[in-house]
């Protein structure tokens, strides 16, 4: 496997405060080269995917770092309008995931390309129902297409993934058919970006984004999304 070098997680780490929200404070997570996709994405004009991969402040912060994507909304996926709360999603008694519904040029970033740093930064493949310090069916990370040509792409590097051997355990990421999104509070937007001392997104999630810039610096920028 290929990692991020030690030097950068352990800077970006280093001083983290106790946390509130979305999980307790442990070792920073490995990153892992993911394979180019074998089958491309064949797109145009603006798309919107949707992402799950455990707490929705990383997912954002990092598609936020990416050239091409031109929002990144954090919210819950399926479940019912009355209960996308926050209190009660992390409570896990609701139908939800967290998620984040992007935006993207494919003319600057294709699906497939968004699949590879979703699993080489964001997404440990081999994990059900938890990432990263989060535990419960609401962290689960799953691939949400919204299109045909999605599905066919999310298929096809799944199973290309398996095959790879990048991973010494079995891939169980799944693929969710695309079901009702709800924003989350306004409080959860932009997060990393407004509280970049948070004991949380210094241990957990600056070291996805270090991680993207070093893997991916073609496609990284270095300013936050904001919209």
């Amino acid at each position: 496997m290929t990692r991020v070098s030690a030097g950068i997680l352990s800077l970006l780490a280093a001083g983290s405060l106790a946390l509130t929200g979305c999980g307790p404070a442990l070792a920073a997570e490995n990153h892992v080269r993911a394979p180019i996709a074998k089958v491309k994405a064949k797109e145009s004009g603006l798309k919107t995917a949707i992402f799950a991969g455990g707490c929705f402040w990383g997912v954002e912060a990092v598609f936020s770092h990416v050239k091409g994507v031109k929002s990144a909304v954090s919210g819950y996926h399926g479940g019912t309008q009355r209960q996308a709360d926050y209190k009660l999603v992390s409570s896990g008694i609701t139908d939800h995931v967290e998620a984040v519904r992007i935006t993207y040029d494919p003319s600057q970033i294709r699906y497939d390309q968004l699949l590879r740093i979703f699993f080489s930064v964001v997404a440990d493949p081999t994990l059900r129902n938890r990432q990263g310090p989060d535990r419960g069916a609401h962290y689960n990370a799953e691939l949400i297409p919204t299109s045909a040509q999605q599905l066919k792409v999310a298929r096809a590097y799944l199973a290309q993934m398996k095959r790879s051997g990048v991973w010494d355990k079995p891939i169980v990421t799944d693929i969710v058919r695309a079901q009702a999104f709800y924003p989350a509070e306004e409080y959860h937007q932009n997060f990393a970006l407004k509280n970049p001392r948070h004991g949380y997104i210094r241990r957990w999630d600056a070291p996805k984004v270090a991680a993207l810039k070093e893997f991916y610096p073609g496609v990284f920028r270095a300013s936050f999304l904001k919209d």
